[in-house]
């Protein structure tokens, strides 16, 4: 089984705004970037997308670690998910679970693999994460330039 590592983050401008996302997959000596952004998203949804799109980018069941410097990616996956579904989606406030379909499909893909969650302190000077960050911020001012031509 290979060993995957995938560098997460997500932007925004604003939130709600432009967002962004970052990925940067490493196995072995290969190295793959993945970027994406949208007009109109919020934070929450771009860090969701970036761990799904890094999973996603994956072509064979895998040891996966997962590094993001969002503790709402984290323990939503490993903590409140299981929760949720118990209480048919809903938070531990009533209402119902926000983000829901980025949810199920990071679970869905997460379920494919072997999963190790880390949380990495933000803007620590962690290389990888930095370079994540930067081009998450890319995506989004790209994502904003695009929306203010359309």
């Amino acid at each position: 089984m290979s060993e995957v590592e995938i560098t997460t983050d997500g932007s925004c401008l604003g939130n709600p705004g432009p967002g962004g996302w970052a990925c940067i997959l490493r196995c072995g000596q290969h190295e793959r970037v993945l970027q994406g952004g949208v007009a109109d998203t919020t934070n929450n949804r771009m860090e969701l997308i970036a761990a799904i799109e890094g999973l996603r980018a994956l072509k064979r069941a895998s040891q996966v670690t997962v590094l993001t410097d969002s503790e709402y990616v984290r323990r939503g996956i490993t903590e409140f998910l299981p929760r949720w579904k118990a209480n048919g989606w809903r938070a531990s406030t009533g209402k119902p679970v926000v983000n829901r379909d980025l949810w199920e499909e990071l679970e869905e893909l997460a379920g494919y693999h072997e999963v190790t969650w880390i949380h990495v302190r933000g803007h620590s000077g962690q290389p990888n994460h930095e370079r994540c960050d930067s081009l998450a911020v890319t995506a989004a001012r790209s994502a904003k330039r695009d929306a203010a031509r359309a």
